[in-house]
């Protein structure tokens, strides 16, 4: 089986040492690495709208700074996909698939989910693509069959909702899940 690498950013802002300590540092060293036969790094703009629709102009400004950014900390488009996730709209369209098989006591059960919504103060109004970010994530990780996931700690419980099957179509995904590593830590798939 292939191993294959997905993760990336929100373009919510300029990256800084924070981002490159937490992951951006642990990306470049698996790049390295030679063991991973493909690595795909997103810029997920869609993702970034759900929580900054009012403001797509910094959304979008941010894209280039985040690819330029990676640019700068060592990441390599000759080693690395780097990507922009609304240019592959293939992503939105399996997404919305799998909107149909995720309940909505599921999502909010989430932690993250939780926390954010909470943080964010959108108790009384959430906006939906920012309730469907989960299931938007499970999308990208089966369209790329990810098998490791490097994120941060608090992206940790919505990769661990994925070991449960609610988001496999019967028919036509791979059975396999990815391996949630969380910050260098490198976790098998269950």
């Amino acid at each position: 089986m292939k191993k294959v690498i997905l993760t990336g950013d929100r373009p919510t802002g300029r990256l800084h040492v924070g981002h490159y300590v937490g992951s951006l540092k642990e990306r470049v060293r698996l790049q390295n690495s030679g063991k991973f036969d493909e690595i795909y790094i997103m810029i997920a703009d869609a993702q970034a709208l759900t929580d900054n629709a009012e403001h797509p102009e910094k959304v979008r400004q941010n894209i280039m700074n985040v690819a330029l950014d990676y640019l700068a900390c060592g990441l390599d488009p000759e080693k690395s996909t780097l990507f922009i996730q609304s240019m592959i709209p293939e992503l939105t369209e399996l997404t919305f698939y799998y909107m149909n098989l995720v309940t909505v006591s599921r999502v909010q059960r989430n932690p993250t989910v939780k926390a954010e919504i909470q943080m964010r103060n959108f108790e009384a109004s959430i906006p939906v693509g920012f309730f469907c970010y989960p299931i938007s994530q499970a999308a990208d990780i089966t369209a790329f069959r990810a098998t490791a996931v490097p994120v941060g700690e608090d992206q940790l419980p919505m990769l661990e909702s994925m070991a449960t099957p609610w988001w496999i179509p019967r028919s036509s995904c791979p059975r396999t899940r990815p391996a949630c590593a969380c910050r260098a830590s490198t976790a098998r798939p269950r």
